[in-house]
Formats: C-alpha cells, structure tokens, sequence
C-alpha cells in the first residue's frame, strides 16, 4: 500500500495508513529512545523516577454524543493513555482552537463536563491555551490535551512485553462508542439507544496493579478498534494472538448496526475499554477483580498469546475455523475521536 502524495482521511484511521505516515514521515526525523517504542504514552525517566507523558487531539464530530462530549473525551482520552502504561496520572493541559462565532454556552458544557471528568478521575487541569480562528476555517471546536503520570516502581507495561501464554482481558462491550458517534451523525433511529463508553480507566489499572496483578501489556482499542490495537501488540511483541469469537462481547444492538451499516465490528472505536495481558497465574483472579469495578462489569477473557502465527491475529470463529484479523485498511468512520 502506498502512502500516497497527499494527505487523506485514511491517514487518520489507526490502521495500516496511520502506521506508515508515521513510520516514513514522522519517524525518520524524530526518532529517540523515548518514541521508538510508539506506546499510547512515553516513558521518561528523571532523577530515578519514572513518568509517562502523553498528547492527544480531538477533532469528533458530532461534538455532543449519546453519553458523552469532546470535553468528556478529551480527558478520559489522556488519561486512559497515561494509564495503559500502567502511570498514576497527575496533572493534563488543555488546547482549545475555536472556530468564530461558536455558542458560548455551549463552551461552558464541554469545559464543565472536562472539569467534572477530571475530578472523577483525581487529576488536575493545570494549564492550557485557546485559539480563535475565523468562521469557516476550523469545525465549530478542536481540544488537545496532554497529560503526566506517575509510573511506580517495579511496573514495565508495553506493547513489546505480551509473552506466549498471557490470557488477554477485556473490561467490557465493544464498539459503543463509534456505533454511538455515526448514529448521531447520520440521525440514525435504533430501537435502543447505544451510547458512547467514555470513561476513565486509570482506578481500574491502579487496583489491578496495587493488588499486585502482573501486567505485561496493556492498551486502549480507540481508534482502529481492537483487531488494530491487537495487530500492534502483536507486531511489537513478534508473537501470535488467538481470540474467541464466542466470547467477544458486543451489544445485539451493536451487532445489528453493524450489519446495517457494513462495519466489521471488530474494528469500531471504544473510548472506555482497554485490554490486558495478563499470565494465566493471575488470570482469574484479575477478572475477578476488574469485573466488581465501575467500568468492569462485563468483563471478560477473550484469547491468549502463542508462539505460533507471529505478528498475527487470529479469530477463532463459532463454527470452529480460523481466519486471519488483518490491521485496519482504510477508514471506516471518520473524526470519531
């Protein structure tokens, strides 16, 4: 696949596009030891303690969405990234670019709803700045945020630790938050109303890790949706994944707007899910755990690693055969983060 000349909504995907226009463009001029390992935080090292500092931007549309905003996913974003490299986090900055003439009242919702956010979560907004651009030069508002955390001593999660045998956990249902996003886009009526999975993840990671849970990677399947977050891991990691199709866990309503729309769910975004691998030892016990936390309750375990099929994902399917989960090609939905 070629990169291409110019840039295309494809580049922004998570998947196959995104991981090449970083790799050839951004890479060979800002390589260091820090960014080399390309997990959803950098982990820096001073004075003999570690912290992982993270950046993310938010350009979702629309704005406002079943269960949540661009204020509330802008927070829980930076957080969710700091804590999947296992970080307590502290402190996030917050970037507005504003395009002229946007509602001031709305404003206010998305700054409430990152301050009510931020609050659940024990961190603080402790600087920021604010852009003002001319109507029709931005789409209504664009936040970003980067955050510091914490990591304590003895914790090493990364995308290169998953070792053969390692069960793969997962918090919850998949693909709320993007079949949540495109309903309110397209003003599509389901029986049900699905909504976005938006939440902070960092009390989760931190009673797995203070209960003394080993942890080799972690990671939350934004966007690209979890067979491209498992692609990566096994990618970095050079092993092989298995996962069940049985035991995914997907809404029927999710499921149904899949069908009707022709996603695959396997690559729909998620804004409050993360996934863990964990040795079979404390397996059960790490289940146990995150199934009785807020975010948790339907949890469950969905495959392992392997020796075998390296850097490949594999879907056991319910009938008992096997196909390959390649990486996402493409973009399936746009500006959903």
């Amino acid at each position: 696949m070629s990169i291409g000349d110019y840039i295309r909504l494809d580049h922004g995907s998570g998947g196959k596009l995104s991981h090449r226009l970083i790799e050839e463009i951004f890479l060979p001029h800002f390589l260091n030891d820090s960014l080399k390992k390309l997990d959803d935080s950098a982990v820096l090292k001073i004075d003999n303690k570690k912290f992982a500092f993270t950046t993310d931007s938010y350009v979702i549309d629309p704005i406002f969405f079943p269960g949540g905003s661009i204020g509330k996913l802008s927070i829980c974003g930076t957080i969710n990234d700091l804590s999947m490299s296992g970080a307590v986090p502290i402190y996030i900055s917050a970037g507005f670019i504003i395009e002229e003439g946007f509602d001031l009242g709305k404003l206010e919702e998305i700054v409430i709803s990152m301050k009510e956010t931020a609050d659940e979560a024990g961190v603080e907004i402790v600087t920021g700045d604010t852009k003002i651009v001319p109507y029709g030069n931005a789409d209504k508002i664009f936040i970003n945020t980067a955050g510091i955390g914490i990591i304590p001593d003895g914790v090493d999660i990364s995308s290169q630790n998953a070792k053969p045998g390692d069960k793969i956990l997962i918090n919850g249902f998949l693909g709320d938050h993007g079949i949540a996003v495109i309903s309110q886009r397209e003003g599509l009526d389901f029986q049900t109303e699905i909504k976005s999975d938006v939440a902070p993840l960092n009390s989760i990671i931190r009673i797995l890790i203070e209960s003394e849970i080993e942890i080799h990677t972690l990671r939350d399947p934004t966007r690209g949706g979890l067979a491209t977050s498992l692609n990566e891991i096994a990618d970095k990691s050079n092993m092989g994944i298995i996962i069940n199709e049985i035991e995914l866990p997907f809404r029927k309503e999710v499921i149904g707007a899949c069908e009707l729309l022709g996603f695959d769910p396997l690559y729909i975004a998620n804004e409050g899910k993360f996934i863990a691998f964990i040795p079979e030892k404390d397996s059960e016990r790490a289940l146990n755990i995150v199934k009785n936390q807020k975010y948790g309750e339907n949890a469950r375990i969905i495959g392992e690693v392997v020796n075998d099929f390296k850097k490949k994902v594999i879907l056991k399917t319910k009938i008992g055969g096997r196909r390959i989960v390649d990486m996402l090609t493409g973009e399936q939905l746009p500006r959903i983060c």
